[in-house]
């Protein structure tokens, strides 16, 4: 509950923060494509670099102090974008060096939070857990970014981003007070080094055929997701000629979405399977954002399509993460979990690095609205794939067999 109610406030803030920093650098800051590009790819570079190591030391070390260490320096680097917009120094050179910062802090975080979950929680509660805590992302997200339009309209962009950073501080806090033990670290051998560990996770998603369903997924979704997520904005905003107010009310139709998903992804997987939940829930979404494309202008129907796109994608999108982290979780054992969550944002993250850059110049070249389709396109290949493998056909968690590893750490 401590978890869940930290994580609520974040999130919320979070969702403030993610619109302010695009619209700090689209409208305050007059960002290219290209800039947007970049921007993006500052928030991904790390992970492609840092994200194998911090599966290590997620794995060394007990993670409830690394969730709290995060969230306090989360708060900081946040803080500074306000700063020096009150002295009118902010830049985009400030922007990627927060959006670096952040990304290293949130790595630490993701993997840590994710490994850390099952602690809490029993095996067979996990789907349940993780819709509560996606639930709450959903209401963030239909408050967070309902509140950010206009927070941005009535203070600018950059004093929006001081709410997201104060909110890390709940989150520091509520994490705090929980007083569940945490199971110690495996024991590992003094004279295994940083390379094996991050070997072990690695071997252990290739000698699986669930987690290397997952990690091809992560390549080609990752890559698809984030042609679609760079130039967004930029479509939307300068194609369609939306709002920021009006565009903040469409964003928060979204956390309904969201929520609905959350609510309908334990009785989805009950119904289906987990397997078919997880491949069904990512081929609709990628069916919704084809609606994008369509929208010309900023009139009706044009909300009506981005309202739409909203509330099926980010249903469908949420019934897929909500299992597939759960059945993850569930498979892959304590010890190895870190290593594992890791390595998989690594393909994921770095499959999105390449798409960043890539949708920077495609967006140039053919288009916003093509680069689009392009992504969404690509997710509904990526859902085939998987519904093909052998995730398509895993039943229910409570009774999908742990991996068994020989681990090399004792």
């Amino acid at each position: 509950m401590k978890l869940w109610a930290g994580e609520t406030v974040s999130l919320f803030g979070t969702r403030m923060g993610d619109v302010a920093i695009s619209f700090a650098a689209v409208i305050a800051l007059k960002a290219t494509p290209f800039q947007i590009g970049l921007l993006a790819a500052a928030g991904t570079v790390p992970t492609l670099v840092l994200s194998l190591f911090v599966g290590v030391w997620v794995d060394r070390l007990r993670r409830r102090p690394i969730l709290i260490a995060t969230d306090i320096a989360r708060t900081i680097v946040l803080g500074t974008i306000p700063l020096s917009a009150l002295f009118r120094t902010l830049t985009m050179t400030q922007l990627y060096a927060v959006m670096l910062a952040e990304a290293i802090l949130d790595l630490f975080f993701s993997v840590a939070y994710r490994s850390y979950l099952p602690s809490l929680v029993n095996r067979e509660d996990l789907v349940d857990a993780n819709s509560k805590l996606t639930a709450s992302a959903g209401v963030a997200e239909a408050g967070g970014f309902g509140l950010a339009g206009w927070l941005v309209q009535w203070l600018t962009a950059p004093f929006a981003i001081l709410i997201d950073a104060i909110s890390f501080l709940a989150s520091a806090a509520a994490i705090t007070l929980i007083r569940t033990p945490e199971p110690v670290p495996a024991p590992r051998a003094k004279d295994i080094s940083v390379a094996r560990e991050i070997s072990d996770g690695a071997r252990l998603i290739f000698s699986d055929r669930r987690l290397r369903a997952f990690g091809v997924n992560a390549i080609l979704g990752g890559f698809s997701n984030s042609l679609v997520s760079t130039v967004y904005m930029l479509f939307v905003v300068n194609s369609l000629g939306f709002k920021p107010g009006v565009l903040g009310v469409i964003f928060a139709v979204g956390g309904v979405g969201s929520i609905l998903g959350a609510l309908a992804a334990e009785r989805t997987a009950n119904t289906f399977g987990t397997g078919m939940a997880i491949c069904a829930g990512l081929a609709i979404d990628a069916v919704a954002l084809m609606l994008l494309p369509i929208a010309h202008g900023s009139g009706y129907i044009s909300v009506a399509l981005l309202v739409a796109q909203q509330i099926i994608g980010d249903s469908a999108a949420t019934i897929y993460l909500v299992n597939s982290v759960s059945l993850i979780q569930a498979i892959t054992p304590s010890p190895v979990l870190g290593r594992v969550n890791a390595s998989l944002r690594f393909l994921t993250l770095g499959s999105v690095l390449i798409g960043q850059l890539v949708a920077g110049i495609a967006g140039g070249l053919i288009g916003l609205r093509a680069t689009i389709a392009l992504g969404a396109a690509g997710l509904w290949v990526a859902a085939g794939i998987l519904a093909i493998s052998v995730v398509g056909s895993v039943g229910g968690i409570s009774s999908t067999p742990e991996i068994e590893v020989e681990s090399s750490n004792s």
